[in-house]
């Protein structure tokens, strides 16, 4: 069996979509132990990738790292991608804001770093987006995306100092990256040697249907969305474009709608892995991310992970759903991994 990429839970869907206008915050210790739990043939997960998020974590605390490595330690896990909790601020706000998101980026590679240091971390980027709303974005596109892309440069020179490399969510409802083409173009502007693409399969499936950007749509609006022939031509127009700068993946399905909880705008709607109507074949549609063109594997990152957010609490308490998520990213891996 392949051993490569490392396989990886998220602890951020025990945060995203809730609140007090929606369920609960699930416990972190909640997570990493189903996360621990989770087996399929002897085969469990290798690791989880964070969200340094409130309630979650506390970036002011010095001893914050030290807690997180003694529990990942505990249960033989690994720490991969962060999370940088930059929505206090914005990529296009206010002088201000733009300094604040650019200290949150720092705080979250100073907290990689450390877990580095501690041993727990051996790969993986920190994750961005320009905290900006797409409606917001559209009053001044051209003058918007290139303030967002000026603050991406400064938190860029601030991640190299900490050897880190950081991602770009692509995602339908962050302004300037809300469509494949925008997501290019700015990537493009910032020009940093360590800026990239965080891909993730179902909100990048949204790409293809244009929300938020009808101008680039790919399938038609009248599309049969059980057309896989369709489907997978699309994907490869998306991939094609992205996945040059592709350095963090998603393992993830999607129903072709949006859906939003609590306080997250709409976006690409995470389905279980096991959801009759989620429209990818994940193993087959994740290999347009994991190899190139020729078909070959790029191996352009060491570890994958499930993203699935807002989902039910009573979903996300049920042990079983972790089983199946780790069961389709070990079919992924099988269909494009490799051993080392």
């Amino acid at each position: 069996m392949n051993n490569f990429p490392k396989l990886h839970n998220a602890t951020w869907p025990g945060l995203v979509g809730k609140g007090p206008d929606s369920e609960p915050v699930i416990p972190f210790d909640s997570l990493i132990e189903m996360t621990a739990a989770a087996e399929v043939n002897g085969v469990k997960f290798d690791g989880i990738d964070v969200g340094l998020l409130e309630p979650h974590f506390d970036l002011n605390n010095p001893d914050e790292a030290k807690k997180l490595a003694d529990k990942v330690s505990k249960y033989n896990l690994n720490v991969g991608s962060l999370v940088a909790p930059i929505w206090a601020g914005s990529a296009m706000g206010t002088a201000e804001q733009r300094k604040t998101f650019v200290e949150m980026v720092r705080k979250s590679c100073e907290f990689g770093q450390k877990l580095k240091e501690l041993g727990v971390r051996h790969y993986g980027v920190v994750r961005i987006d320009s905290a900006a709303g797409v409606s917001d974005w559209a009053k001044d596109p051209v003058g918007n995306t290139k303030q967002i892309a000026e603050t991406f440069r400064e938190a860029c020179d601030v991640a190299a100092g900490f050897g880190e490399k950081l991602a770009a969510e692509g995602e339908i409802c962050w302004g300037a990256m809300h469509s494949w083409k925008h997501m290019v173009e700015l990537l493009e502007m910032v020009d940093r040697p360590n800026i990239g693409f965080q891909a993730d399969m179902s909100h990048t499936f949204l790409y293809t249907l244009g929300y938020n950007a009808p101008e680039h749509r790919i399938l038609p609006a009248d599309a049969d969305l059980h057309d896989r022939e369709a489907i997978k031509a699309a994907l490869k127009t998306v991939t094609d474009a992205l996945r040059p700068w592709t350095i963090d993946f998603h393992v993830a399905q999607n129903d072709g709608s949006v859906f939003g909880s609590g306080s997250h705008d709409k976006t690409g709607r995470h389905c279980q892995a096991t959801d009759p109507n989620g429209l990818l074949d994940i193993a087959h549609d994740a290999g347009y991310w994991l190899r190139d063109e020729n078909g070959n594997l790029t191996k352009a990152f060491k570890h994958i992970c499930w993203d699935g957010c807002m989902f039910p609490n009573a979903v996300m308490e049920n042990q079983q759903t972790w089983n199946d998520i780790l069961a389709a990213m070990i079919k992924v891996r099988e269909a494009h991994g490799w051993k080392e």
